[in-house]
């Protein structure tokens, strides 16, 4: 067992506890398979990382993404929370100086299950590449249906339902208006291993926000998390689908986690090249795990 760095970093929200937390364990060389698994099991959030050394050349560092049921090859919110627990912990984003994730012109390279992750620091905020999805397209028919009815919606209310999968295997279905999305009280049983993405728009903007266009909300019960308060790796395949089908406009916020009382806000910009997906990170917890 060895001491090792620990933080639990807040991701998604200007207010600390606000957004969704990620365990994040520094120096975790040595540390089995087995007890990265135990211990994402033990903190009992939605993820837990482990920051390792790189085996690319073109990586800062390499990042292993556990929920309580098992290890996914990406995930968003860990990534910005990971990023930032790297940076206050003495890592440099190349291009711009280290001040815990809050310089502009940074920019950090990833290694994770999907390749690597390019991520930027902007605006006091930290920001990944979209990866490309692994599964696109519409969700066939009798998988809307069956969907729709775990959350208690009719067919009718689904304006449309497309694979946005980038790691994490989620389908996204469009609702009519964001305040339909947090009216949904979904079925988890009935959910079984689907990972589902709830996405509605807010015209003109959330009140008091204009910039705030949809709100997302995300359901995994399979994977031990019933609702994820703010989701990264959702968010992103949201954005490449609702841009590739010309239904958002090229920066736009989405809010996520006000089911839950939470405060998530997901900043997305397409610069013509990639989509980037980001958010502020505080570190809430800090100090050391023996593992």
């Amino acid at each position: 067992m060895t001491t090792r760095r620990f933080a639990q970093v807040d991701v998604f929200s200007g207010v600390p506890v606000g957004g969704n937390p990620v365990a994040v364990v520094l120096d975790a060389d040595g540390i089995t398979d087995d007890e990265m698994a135990s211990f994402a099991r033990w903190t009992n959030l939605s993820e837990t990382t482990f920051v390792l050394p790189s085996d690319d050349p073109a990586a800062d560092y390499r990042l292993r993404i556990f929920t309580p049921a098992g290890e996914l090859p990406f995930a968003g919110h860990p990534t910005l929370g990971s990023a930032h627990a790297w940076l206050e912990a003495g890592g440099s984003a190349g291009g711009g100086s280290t001040d815990g994730g809050s310089t502009d012109g940074g920019r950090i390279v990833q290694e994770c299950g999907v390749g690597l992750v390019p991520i930027r620091t902007e605006r006091g905020r930290l920001s990944f590449a979209a990866p490309p999805r692994v599964r696109s397209g519409p969700v066939d028919e009798e998988t809307v249906q069956s969907v729709a009815d775990a959350l208690g919606l009719d067919r009718a209310e689904v304006v449309a339902a497309e694979w946005v999968a980038n790691g994490p295997d989620w389908m996204a279905l469009l609702l009519a208006s964001g305040d339909r999305v947090l009216e949904v009280e979904p079925d988890m049983a009935a959910l079984g291993m689907h990972e589902v993405g709830l996405i509605g728009p807010y015209s003109g903007g959330l009140p008091g926000e204009p910039g705030v266009l949809f709100e997302v909300r995300a359901f995994a019960p399979g994977y031990g998390i019933a609702e994820d308060p703010v989701t990264g790796s959702l968010n992103a395949g949201l954005a490449v689908w609702l841009r590739q089908d010309g239904r958002a406009p090229a920066a736009y916020v989405a809010a996520q986690g006000g089911a839950l009382g939470r405060s998530g806000r997901v900043h997305v910009a397409d610069d013509g090249t990639d989509i980037w997906v980001g958010g502020v990170a505080t570190t809430v917890i800090a100090g050391t795990v023996v593992l």
